[in-house]
């Protein structure tokens, strides 16, 4: 059998991108400065990120949508099924039917907050014990072992790639290209993050907000005027 990878970490690649805070100004001021406002934003950042505050806290979403981000993203397939409900982003994903799936899993690592405290809608995540985290290892490992050993089987004896994958765990890892623009990227955050700036608290599961916490860093670095009005004006899409 192919030996086994185990990990912990979710990684977000920057593929590609057209985002700056220029595009939200040449799309709220087309109408009489059209590609002249880059001249503007920096000429004058201090009003030009007014312009964007004031966008984001009326909440006039469509400039931000001319700013886009292409991202490669490598994740456990239980964190897929959460991000595709994000129908305002494009998707490639691998697909099991045309390749053999790699033999990577997730396991979480030792930080993660493993007991649900409550009941739902008003409940916490707090840390487990040495014993619930081993239970959680162990118990993973060898599921994945397992299946992994399984879908090796039915591949060696000529069954459909299609077929084969349906042993497979939700914990195997998948990859895909996502594209989105600003205001989805705004919109994924604003629901998939956990910030005492929020006007509207989430709870989103961890693994999902590793992924938002990479893609906020890109966001941030590439749209710091933006970023800020959006974090000023209490996380909320506008």
């Amino acid at each position: 059998m192919d030996e086994i990878t185990f990990r912990s970490d979710i990684t977000v690649e920057l593929v590609k991108h057209a985002a700056s805070d220029a595009d939200v100004i040449w799309a709220a001021r087309v109408s009489t400065r059209g590609e002249q406002s880059l001249e503007d934003l920096e000429a004058d950042p201090a009003r030009s990120a007014g312009l964007i505050n004031y966008l984001m806290r009326d909440r006039h979403g469509s400039p931000f949508e001319h700013a886009n981000f292409t991202f490669f993203v490598r994740a456990p397939i239980f964190m897929w099924r959460e991000h595709f409900r994000h129908r305002m982003a494009s998707y490639n994903e691998e697909s099991g039917r045309y390749k053999v799936l790699e033999p990577v899993f997730y396991v979480p690592g030792a930080e993660r907050k493993l007991v649900q405290v409550g009941k739902t809608g008003a409940y916490e995540f707090v840390d487990g014990t040495p014993e619930q985290y081993a239970t959680v290892v162990d118990a993973t490992k060898e599921s994945c072992r397992q299946a992994y050993a399984a879908y090796q089987r039915m591949l060696e004896a000529g069954v459909a790639r299609e077929v084969a994958r349906i042993v497979l765990p939700l914990t195997i890892y998948s990859s895909a290209y996502v594209t989105m623009n600003a205001r989805a990227l705004m919109n994924f955050l604003s629901l998939r993050t956990t910030s005492p700036d929020s006007r509207f608290p989430s709870f989103p599961q961890r693994e999902i907000e590793m992924v938002g916490e990479q893609y906020e860093a890109h966001f941030a670095a590439l749209m710091p005027h933006t970023h800020e009005a959006f974090v000023r004006n209490g996380r909320v899409a506008p």
